[in-house]
């Protein structure tokens, strides 16, 4: 396994050098602006000539073949920040939106006018910063930190939860689905890359879909965990009672749950330092320190969730574990909507008076919101549906007059 990893290390690597983001034609964030203005002048004569078909398709150029192609929305994100960059997308989605309802021409050209200054003020900040050491070392660290702490997270928990079950020597198949995850990022990277105009929805649809299979899977890992975590079956296996394992059914569902939280954040944060790399002309060696110094602090968080959790009791790491694993999916139902809005697929509602929180998955749309308000609630009734369970186990047994009691097990495990 380990020549399996650094074989994957040395393909990203290469990935990183060979797909270049940033075009030469254009020396500075303000040319590349410049265009895209030039696209969307010309987007705004064709609706007013009668083609709001061919209007939008324009609208869909200037994002996927300049914002999204040429490293743009990534620069903007590292530099700037996540909930900029989903005010500047769904500011494109408001434009093509108006041009779908037939608005006014003052209508559309002032959602056009409003983009264009976005870009604008974006570009003027991105050509403004100077370039130093310091600068690209924070930009490169919080790009791997903050792409690969939800990685990290799940697939710690994952593994300390097999570890604290005791089925260490089931690990090796989420450590395997990790490390496949890798390789299929950088063939994804190589993949999206390739995509240019409109044909780049593609790539958000692609993410968005993953995402939301990512939500299924850790719905449902989430559930059996939280189900485990105060069974008589899984008490007595604990006591060494009965010799019992953690099902292949239950295995293939943990390792695919590591797969798709790396391969979630795999390409996605190769086209990041992609961008980072053709956009950084001194200190191109600060991009490599950043991303090891990134890399060092998401072992160590992955290492403290591996054995801190020895010292945890039995139910509140199993109970932990299943909250994590269903924020997770709470987050994901809202960003892999928000990627199939930016594909096309997906309308936009604006809610008025909420921001994005990027990390969290939180948009401010009802397309975003309702399925994430339903997601909620049918965590919380798994909940509570499960205490009940639990209360109801105790009273069975405790009028069967057998056995000790779950908690007493749980606290002294």
């Amino acid at each position: 396994m380990r020549k399996a990893f650094v074989a994957v290390i040395l393909m990203i690597i290469v990935s990183m050098y060979s797909m270049t983001a940033f075009a030469a034609a254009h020396e500075t964030w303000n040319d590349v602006v410049d265009d895209m203005e030039s696209i969307l002048d010309e987007s705004y004569d064709i609706y007013v000539s009668g083609d709001a078909k061919a209007a939008k398709e324009q609208v869909d150029v200037a994002y996927y073949s300049y914002y999204e192609k040429l490293g743009f929305e990534k620069t903007v994100m590292a530099y700037i920040s996540g909930d900029r960059t989903a005010k500047v997308e769904y500011q494109f989605s408001f434009a093509k939106k108006a041009i779908n309802a037939g608005k006014s021409n003052e209508e559309v050209r002032a959602s056009l006018d409003e983009l264009i200054q976005l870009l604008r003020e974006d570009a003027n900040q991105l050509d403004g910063k100077k370039e130093s050491a310091m600068s690209v070392f924070l930009s490169s660290f919080l790009i791997i930190t903050r792409e690969g702490f939800e990685a990290i997270l799940i697939v710690g928990a994952i593994i300390a939860y097999l570890v604290k079950s005791g089925n260490k020597q089931k690990t090796a198949a989420v450590y395997w689905g990790s490390v496949i995850a890798l390789g299929a990022s950088v063939l994804m990277a190589f993949i999206l890359n390739g995509l240019s105009g409109a044909s780049g929805a593609n790539q958000e649809i692609t993410e968005g879909v993953t995402m939301l299979i990512a939500v299924a899977v850790l719905f449902y890992v989430s559930n059996w965990m939280v189900s485990k975590s105060e069974s008589a079956a899984w008490t007595n296996y604990i006591e060494g009672k009965v010799q019992s394992s953690v099902t292949k059914g239950s295995v293939f569902s943990l390792a695919f749950a590591a797969f798709l939280a790396v391969f979630r954040e795999g390409a996605e944060t190769i086209l990041f330092y992609q961008a980072l790399l053709a956009g950084t002309k001194t200190y191109v060696n600060m991009v490599w320190v950043g991303l090891g110094v990134g890399c060092v602090g998401l072992v160590i968080i992955y290492l403290l969730i591996r054995f801190m959790s020895i010292k945890l009791p039995l139910k509140p790491f199993f109970l932990g574990t299943s909250i994590l694993m269903f924020a997770m999916s709470i987050t994901f139902v809202g960003s892999g909507i928000k990627e199939l809005q930016e594909g096309n697929l997906i309308g936009v509602t604006p809610v008025s008076g909420l921001s994005s929180i990027d990390i969290l998955g939180i948009y401010p749309t009802l397309e975003t919101l309702i399925p994430q308000a339903v997601l909620l609630a049918v965590t919380i009734a798994t909940f509570v549906i499960q205490i009940r369970k639990w209360k109801k186990a105790r009273i069975l047994k405790a009028a069967a007059g057998g056995g000790p009691d779950i908690r007493q097990t749980d606290s002294k495990s």
